[in-house]
């Protein structure tokens, strides 16, 4: 036990002069907002919500063409897609693996009239789940800021 002693006493030393590199400064502690994937709720709130959303845009007037002729595969990879795709853009750890905007959409056709009904779908489903306008706006601002790559290519 007399042996063991000093080698205690010097291992509490040595941990004691590099402890501060290794302790968190006061600020790591405080409140960091948190992200957009976190105030809608993560994972789970996101896929829900594309699940919606991509059952309205599927049976819209105006957008269910798009939709026509997809294989159940298709349809399943187009909604990880926009999972995926929603999940990155809002912070979350998602890593998006589809084309880019321009390509997946372009010899689509996308209309004006087309981008309009999507977004009041989109809406629509956001209102369903009760998001609150300030994280509403928040995703309405990350997917608008998409249009000029989608509509008329």
């Amino acid at each position: 036990m007399k042996r063991l002693t000093p080698f205690l006493y010097l291992t509490l030393a040595a941990f004691a002069a590099v402890a501060p590199f290794y302790a968190a400064p006061p600020q790591a502690f405080a409140q960091q907002p948190q992200s957009l994937y976190h105030r809608l709720g993560g994972y789970d709130a996101i896929a829900a919500v594309t699940d919606d959303a991509v059952a309205r845009f599927s049976t819209d007037p105006q957008l269910k063409r798009f939709f026509v002729g997809l294989s159940t595969d298709s349809q399943k990879r187009l909604r990880q897609h926009f999972v995926d795709f929603l999940c990155n853009a809002t912070g979350g750890p998602c890593l998006y693996l589809g084309r880019d905007m321009k390509t997946a959409h372009t010899g689509l056709g996308i209309t004006e009239d087309d981008w309009t009904a999507s977004v009041k779908d989109l809406v629509a489903t956001l209102d369903k789940f009760k998001v609150p306008e300030k994280e509403k706006g928040e995703v309405l601002a990350a997917v608008s800021s998409l249009k000029g790559d989608i509509v008329g290519r």
